[in-house]
């Protein structure tokens, strides 16, 4: 397993899964104030031709280099 990272590295192109660990998608764009350090939660993308689903950011758990695990599917 990898280690936790900060929401600030989050980027485009990310894996995104649920609680239970089933793809959700990719991350299309992280939303929030890096210089504030305000996460607001991501736009996430399950296809090139799928519209974003936003994310808020109480819903996002565990985030690793390259997967954010959501705490809900």
């Amino acid at each position: 397993m990898s280690d936790p990272v900060s929401w600030l590295l989050i980027e485009p192109g990310w894996e995104v899964v649920g609680a239970d660990g089933a793809s959700v998608g990719k991350v299309h764009e992280v939303l929030g104030d890096p210089e504030a350090d305000i996460f607001d939660g991501l736009q996430v993308s399950a296809g090139v031709l799928s519209e974003t689903r936003y994310v808020p950011a109480e819903e996002v758990g565990e985030i690793t280099e390259g997967r954010v695990q959501l705490t809900a599917r």
